[in-house]
């Protein structure tokens, strides 16, 4: 089987509490995903999606029930490293570009564990350049390398590729997964996620 991919935005905090439990599929079935990142801005403009905090503005309930859910799947998985971020909705078009950018320099798995701990673990306005600066000089990565590659046409272009790749395969919303081709939407599928991968590997 190809490898199975995590399509992500580091603006999601359903996003962070996937790519959270995804090591423990990793060890449990053997296969690594390919994490990429892909602009949530960019899918729901393309396929008329909408956050759920603007889907079910007028449904309290369902917003209600929406915090009830990420609670519960923070406690099932001992999440407890996890802040909702005081600043959101960030921004993240920076923080995508750097990811693109972070991959180039040869630091791609630092940078997203950073980018995911700044956001949701030690939540910051990541979306402030100096804040994202300082943050990832934290981090210990290089910053202005980082930086500047973001800026680069290549970097932006490569960025629309991964976001155009993931409508290819169907993607509407964050976090998605692509297993062999078939789509699951959402963290509360990453059950089926596994089975699909542990059906495929045992084939």
């Amino acid at each position: 089987m190809t490898d199975p991919i995590f399509y992500f935005d580091f603006g999601s905090p359903n996003a962070y509490l996937s790519w959270r439990v995804l090591p423990g599929i990793e060890a449990r079935t053997g296969v690594r995903f390919r994490q990429i990142p892909a602009l949530l801005g960019g899918i729901f403009k393309a396929t008329g999606n909408q956050s759920p905090m603007m889907a079910y503005a007028d449904i309290p309930a369902k917003l209600a029930y929406e915090r009830r859910e990420m609670e519960r799947f923070v406690v099932k998985h001992r999440l407890a490293e996890f802040r909702m971020n005081p600043h959101f909705p960030v921004n993240t078009l920076m923080l995508m570009r750097g990811a693109v950018a972070a991959e180039a320099e040869g630091v791609f798995d630092r940078y997203v564990a950073a980018a995911w701990h700044y956001m949701w673990e030690d939540p910051r306005k990541m979306d402030d350049p100096r804040t994202f600066g300082a943050a990832f000089a934290e981090a210990g990565l290089p910053v202005d390398r980082i930086a500047d590659r973001a800026q680069m046409q290549g970097t932006k272009d490569a960025l629309m590729a991964q976001t155009q790749a993931a409508l290819d395969h169907g993607v509407f919303g964050l976090p998605a997964f692509v297993v062999d081709g078939e789509l699951w939407f959402g963290k509360d599928r990453l059950g089926e996620v596994e089975e699909a991968i542990g059906a495929r590997v045992s084939a």
